[in-house]
């Protein structure tokens, strides 16, 4: 089973828990049940040697800092109700405009001012065929944030015996709105070593992106990615054309094949040997590689987090759909289940 220890108070006094699931290879996750947040993940290198590949903090007051608060990386969260930007904080469903928290410029981000990613949600670690569990759920209720409706929201991690972190969520609502799940780990696969992840090779099986504003908010054009920095369907290093992006990147590739489980990247990291790959239920994935990040954030044993020092890969529907109808649609009604897995899946290559 797996273990749980203290991870420290939060700000409103509640008592934070870390859950550890180990597998049979000594790869380890640490979970805490504030924000759902993946606060480390231990996998080989080509020589075996365990590293910590996920940027976070020690304990719980890491996460709530007013540093952290200021710059709102998100590291690690699991985000909600909706992951990424509604456009103006506003959206028109059955007629009706809702309001939504402006956190964001003009915009709405993750969920508004206290997400997913600031509550404690309720755990329940466990076994299954594939590996160790941790089953979290929270009950967000209706007109949280500006959403409308009560939504029953669980998300399960398992740690699989074949090195994967897998994250499946469900959820169900009384009210018609839209969801938009995700998980926000930054990634370094030399973490520790690399200052970096410039030289991180990725694949992305994507043969258009959403084009966004200066507000990083999508035109609602799906633009084809050859002959552009965004044309990551063979490898290419982070560092190769981030140049060419005016703030780097931060933007959502639409994926290929988009139906069942399907790949939405590769990445390779030839100092250290490790891969991950990531498969998803979902249609698109933000990359995103620490453009905000400058330094003012100390992480775990010390580690300064300076620009680029993390990348995601957010599995999601693509930002603002609620106001974008040619955009796949992300409500979300009474009588429906909304099912959504995500696999992170990690190797050497020597």
């Amino acid at each position: 089973m797996p273990t749980a220890t203290a991870f420290g108070k939060t700000t409103a006094g509640a008592e934070a828990q870390l859950f550890t699931l180990t597998n049979a290879h000594g790869v380890k996750a640490t979970i805490t049940n504030y924000g759902g947040t993946l606060t480390s993940l231990m996998v080989p290198d080509k020589a075996g040697k365990m590293g910590d590949v996920i940027l976070g903090f020690d304990d719980v007051s890491g996460y709530q800092s007013p540093e952290f608060l200021k710059s709102g990386p998100y590291f690690g969260a699991l985000i909600g109700r909706y992951g990424n930007r509604i456009k103006g904080g506003k959206f028109t469903l059955d007629g009706k405009e809702y309001t939504l928290a402006k956190n964001n410029g003009p915009n709405t981000l993750h969920g508004g001012k206290v997400g997913f990613d600031k509550v404690i949600w309720e755990a329940k670690p466990g076994t299954s065929a594939d590996g160790q569990t941790l089953t979290l759920t929270y009950n967000s209720k209706d007109g949280e944030e500006g959403y409308p409706g009560n939504l029953a929201v669980t998300v399960v991690y398992t740690l699989t015996n074949d090195d994967a972190l897998r994250l499946d969520y469900t959820a169900t609502t009384d009210k018609a709105t839209p969801v938009n799940l995700t998980n926000h780990a930054y990634f370094n696969l030399n973490h520790g070593a690399g200052k970096d992840i410039l030289g991180h090779e990725v694949t992305l099986p994507a043969d258009r992106y959403t084009v966004v504003d200066a507000t990083l908010i999508p035109t609602g054009e799906l633009k084809p990615v050859k002959g552009t920095p965004f044309d990551f369907t063979t490898p290419h290093t982070i560092g190769e054309r981030i140049g060419q992006v005016p703030g780097g990147y931060d933007h959502n590739w639409v994926l290929n094949n988009p139906s069942g489980m399907h790949a939405a990247a590769t990445v390779y990291d030839a100092a250290s040997g490790r891969t991950m790959e990531v498969s998803t239920t979902e249609p698109g994935v933000q990359f995103y590689t620490g453009n905000f990040l400058d330094g003012t954030l100390k992480g775990k044993g010390g580690t300064v987090y300076g620009k680029n020092s993390g990348f995601c890969l957010e599995t999601q529907h693509f930002p603002d759909s609620p106001n974008q109808p040619t955009f796949p649609s992300t409500i979300l009604k009474p009588g429906d289940t909304l099912k959504s897995t995500t696999i992170y899946k990690f190797g050497v290559r020597k």
